[in-house]
């Protein structure tokens, strides 16, 4: 049995990432604790990104699951970022045949920014920082959905 068919609800590690055009933060989690881990962030051309990075990560972590991160307008309408993270999450489950879910992101760049200020002040808010810590606050949301 491969690690995928031993996962059992609760105990999945889970891959999460912030969609962006330009770069995409990336984080990895464990359900049975809630919690998320930033791997860092892999930079994009029109929201392609250097697929082998993200290969790397998930030949790495094993995830059970992926989760992107879906950007909306604050009154839940889709943007036209949204269809492309949309494309994104797709292109993932292709690629790595791994189920994909996508998840509310709306306010994890402001939660993000505000978060990596406490920590270390305006030179902690660079764009793979803010990316990746965003895609932690995704998977971290997530992870709350899954109790509520």
């Amino acid at each position: 049995m491969t690690k995928k068919e031993q996962a059992r609800p609760g105990e999945r590690t889970i891959m999460g990432f912030d969609f962006g055009t330009t770069s995409i933060g990336i984080a990895v989690g464990q359900e049975i604790t809630g919690t998320a881990t930033s791997l860092g962030a892999v930079k994009a051309r029109d929201g392609i990104p250097n697929w082998s990075e993200i290969e790397a990560h998930v030949h790495q972590w094993q995830p059970d699951l992926l989760v992107v991160g879906l950007p909306l307008n604050m009154d839940g309408t889709n943007q036209q970022v949204t269809f492309q993270a949309k494309k994104f999450a797709n292109r993932l489950h292709n690629n790595y045949r791994l189920p994909v879910e996508t998840h509310d992101e709306r306010l994890t760049t402001a939660d993000a920014k505000a978060r990596l200020f406490e920590q270390g002040g305006y030179r902690n808010l660079g764009k793979g920082n803010v990316d990746s810590m965003s895609a932690v606050i995704i998977l971290e949301s997530y992870f709350e959905s899954l109790w509520q």
